[in-house]
């Protein structure tokens, strides 16, 4: 399995991560292992997806940038966009998802109204012309285990293709990591990446959705993060 470059630059790559590769090495190398194999030099993990999950992976070049990016990660200063797909209707089309998480049965997770440490996440949808899907745009203001999944799971839009939190058969697990927005020394980096993998996400419906609307995630007016945003989610709607 080979990973395609999406950026290649002097402090770090971002790469286009395929569904299917875990990310640490398990019975096959993982992400981590294979770029360092394919790139031929010694990459640092700064933020994970997934197995299942596609898009955009940023992987350090130094130990230097690895401490910087991952503070910025962790200070919420990087924004971060996922498109998924589900069949189910919503019981709100766009708007914020909040509260604690808490481990349910067979390693899934749940979200409850309690906010003593929330997940906090704003999505927006939009309504696909084939078979009744439904698409969302999320950014996640934290970053939890299995966050946009659960998120999406509570508003009553399981993602397709996501079995543990009953959304359903398909052939893959359908979200992916869409779009990167941060500044480094100086200089404003906007990375986006449509995906490449499965039938719905290749979709005509899908394709011209992005081309327009959410071509531009960065634009669309969802509300700047920064700790006391993220505070004030979760007491309002």
């Amino acid at each position: 399995m080979s990973l395609q470059p999406v950026l290649q630059h002097k402090d770090f790559w971002v790469l286009n991560k395929p569904a299917g590769l875990s990310f640490h090495s398990e019975f096959e190398p993982g992400l981590v292992a294979l770029a360092e194999a394919q790139l031929g030099e010694k990459l640092y993990a700064v933020h994970r997806l997934d197995k299942g999950t596609s898009g955009l992976i940023l992987l350090a070049r130094s130990s230097e940038a690895a401490a910087q990016l991952s503070a910025l990660f962790a200070n919420g200063a990087i924004d971060k966009w996922y498109l998924a797909l589900s069949g189910g209707k919503p019981k709100k089309k766009q708007g914020w998802v909040k509260g604690d998480m808490v481990q349910a049965r067979r390693s899934a997770w749940m979200l409850t109204t309690a906010q003593s440490n929330p997940a906090i996440s704003y999505f927006i949808s939009a309504g696909l012309a084939d078979a009744g899907r439904r698409a969302y745009l999320v950014k996640p203001y934290t970053g939890k285990t299995h966050q946009v999944r659960v998120a999406l799971k509570s508003v009553g839009a399981a993602l397709l293709g996501d079995e543990l939190y009953k959304g359903g058969q398909a052939d893959r697990l359908y979200l992916h990591a869409y779009a990167l927005g941060f500044d480094w020394q100086g200089q404003r980096m906007e990375l986006l990446l449509k995906p490449d993998q499965g039938d719905f996400f290749t979709s005509p419906a899908l394709q011209q959705l992005l081309d327009q609307a959410w071509a531009k995630p960065w634009d669309l007016g969802f509300p700047f993060f920064h700790r006391q945003a993220a505070a004030d989610a979760a007491q309002t709607d």
